[in-house]
C-alpha cells in the first residue's frame, strides 16, 4: 500500500509554509479525507499542530539522521491515508554542507527520495514578476525535484495577482492558489519557535479559520491532482531499541519535546510507556525499569520544578537502581541548578552536577553525531547516535564524566559531551536515530 504525497516548501523561512500546511490539512480533513502529515527535519512544534489539524499524528522525516529504510518504514506505517502532506523546513534546498545518512536534511532531498512533488509557497509582498523568476529557478535547480505548482501568499490586490499569474504562466508554472494578506491569521511565537499546540485554547477555531481561508483561495482539487505516490509501497518499520520494557516518560508543559517516531518505535518493540508529570509533582513509576526526561521548556517552569519535592525525591530513588536519561530540557532538570532569564537560580533534581543559565543566552543549533563513551538507556558504549540540538542555555558548570564524543554535521568536535553520574545520563542533543 501507498498513498500519493506532496511537500509544502518555500524559498525561505517565514513565507507561510506552516499556515498553508495547516490550512490544507484541515480543509482536506473537512472533506472527509484521511490526510497524513509529516515534517521534514528536526522539529517538535509543527508536528503537534499537524496532529490537531489532520487528526493523525505527524512524524518527522530527516534525510541527514535517517536511512532511506528508516524513512520508508515510517512512511509505510501511514500508507492507509488518502494523501500525504509533508511540511518542509527553511528553504527548499537548505541543508547542511555535508550529507548524512540519506542527504543534507534539505526538503529537496526528501522530495528526491520520496518522489513527492513540491508545492512552493511564495511570499510575494514587495514583488510581482520576480516571484516567477524565483519559482522558475527553484523548479529547474535540480532534476530530481519536481515542482507541482505555487501558492502565492500575501497578495496585495487583484492587479498584483494578475501580474504574477501572467509571469508564472510565461515561465510554465502553475498557480494553485493565491492568498490575500490576512495578518489576523497568525500563530504566536516564543524564543524556540511557535507556542505549543496544547497551549492554544482557541486552536480549533484557528484551524477552522485556516481551513476556510485555504479552501476559498486554493484549488484543492488541483493540489490533490499533483500528488504522486509509489514511495514505501512495501516498506516495513525499522526496529527501534527502547530504553526499557516499561518506560517512565515525563510528559507535561515543561517536558513535551520527544519525537513521535521514537515513542511509536518503543511501543512497536513491546515497551510500555508510563507517563508522569513533574509539574504535578509526580514521581516516575516504581514499576518502570527506565526513566526518560524529554526536552521542553523547564526554564519557564523552573520555580515549580524546584518546589516539586515528590518528583525530585522519587527521581533520586529511581536513579539509585535504574537508569534515567534526560534530553536538553530534561538534561537541565536533572542538573544541580538552572538560572532563569531574570537571573534567579532554581535548584533542580541534582542527579547530575550540571549548572545552566538563561541569563547569558547563546544559541546552540545543529545536527549532532555522538559516539557513546558509556551506556545510556537503550544503547551500549560505542553506539553512534544521530540527533539535533537547539537551545539557548549556557553551561556554567559541568563536573561529571562525559557521556559521548560528539561532532556536528561537518565532523567538527562539539565541546558539549553530555554527562553521566551513576545511572544518570543526559545530553543537550535530542536523539533521532542510530547511525547506520
Amino acid at each position: 500500500m501507498t498513498c500519493p504525497g506532496l511537500i509544502i516548501s518555500a524559498p525561505a523561512s517565514g513565507a507561510g509554509k506552516t499556515m498553508v500546511t495547516l490550512g490544507l490539512l484541515a480543509a482536506l480533513r473537512a472533506r472527509g479525507l484521511r490526510v497524513q502529515p509529516f515534517k521534514n527535519g528536526p522539529d517538535y512544534i509543527d508536528p503537534a499542530f499537524h496532529h490537531a489539524a489532520a487528526g493523525r499524528p505527524s512524524l518527522n522525516l530527516d534525510t541527514w539522521a535517517m536511512s532511506a529504510g528508516q524513512i520508508a518504514g515510517l512512511v509505510g506505517t501511514r500508507a492507509d491515508a488518502d494523501l500525504t502532506v509533508a511540511e518542509g523546513s527553511m528553504g527548499l534546498f537548505d541543508g547542511v554542507a555535508k550529507a548524512g545518512e540519506t542527504g543534507t536534511g534539505a526538503s529537496a532531498d526528501l522530495a528526491a527520495l520520496t518522489g513527492w512533488p513540491v508545492v512552493l509557497v511564495l511570499d510575494v509582498s514587495g514583488q510581482a514578476q520576480t516571484a516567477a523568476a524565483i519559482a522558475h529557478g527553484l523548479a529547474t535547480f535540480s532534476p530530481h525535484v519536481r515542482l507541482a505548482g505555487v501558492v502565492l501568499n500575501r497578495v496585495a490586490s487583484p492587479r498584483h495577482d494578475t501580474l504574477i499569474r501572467t509571469a508564472m504562466a510565461a515561465a510554465g508554472l502553475r498557480v494553485l492558489g493565491a492568498l490575500p494578506r490576512r495578518e489576523a491569521i497568525a500563530l504566536p511565537e516564543r524564543h524556540l519557535g511557535l507556542v505549543q499546540a496544547e497551549e492554544q485554547p482557541q486552536l480549533a477555531a484557528l484551524l477552522g479559520t485556516l481551513a476556510a481561508f485555504i479552501a476559498e483561495h486554493v484549488d484543492l482539487d488541483a493540489v490533490m491532482e499533483q500528488a504522486a505516490g509509489g514511495f514505501a509501497a512495501r516498506a516495513t518499520p525499522v526496529a527501534v531499541a527502547p530504553p526499557g520494557n516499561r518506560i517512565a516518560l515525563a510528559r507535561d508543559a515543561a517536558f513535551s519535546f520527544v519525537y513521535p517516531h521514537l515513542i511509536e518505535g518503543w511501543r512497536r518493540a513491546g515497551a510500555e510507556i508510563l507517563p508522569f508529570s513533574p509539574l504535578a509533582d509526580e514521581a516516575p513509576a516504581a514499576s518502570a525499569d527506565a526513566c526518560w526526561l524529554p526536552g521542553g521548556y523547564p526554564e519557564l517552569h523552573a520555580g515549580r520544578l524546584s518546589a516539586a519535592c515528590r518528583f525530585r525525591d522519587g527521581l533520586h530513588r529511581f536513579a539509585a537502581s535504574k537508569p534515567v536519561h534526560g534530553e536538553c530540557g530534561g538534561y537541565m532538570a536533572m542538573g544541580a541548578g538552572l538560572v532563569d532569564a531574570q537571573g534567579t537560580r532554581h535548584a533542580m533534581a541534582g542527579l547530575l552536577g550540571l549548572e545552566t543559565s538563561f541569563a547569558r543566552r547563546r544559541m546552540h543549533l545543529g545536527y549532532r553525531l555522538a559516539t557513546l563513551l558509556a551506556p545510556m538507556p537503550g544503547h551500549s558504549p560505542k553506539a553512534r547516535l544521530r540527533g539535533h540540538e537547539f537551545h539557548y542555555a549556557t553551561i556554567t558548570h559541568q563536573p561529571d564524566a562525559p557521556l559521548a564524543h560528539t561532532v556536528d554535521a561537518t565532523g567538527a568536535d562539539v565541546p558539549e559531551p553530555g554527562s553521566r553520574r551513576g545511572l544518570a545520563t543526559g545530553t543537550f542533543f535530542h536523539l533521532i536515530a542510530p547511525a547506520t
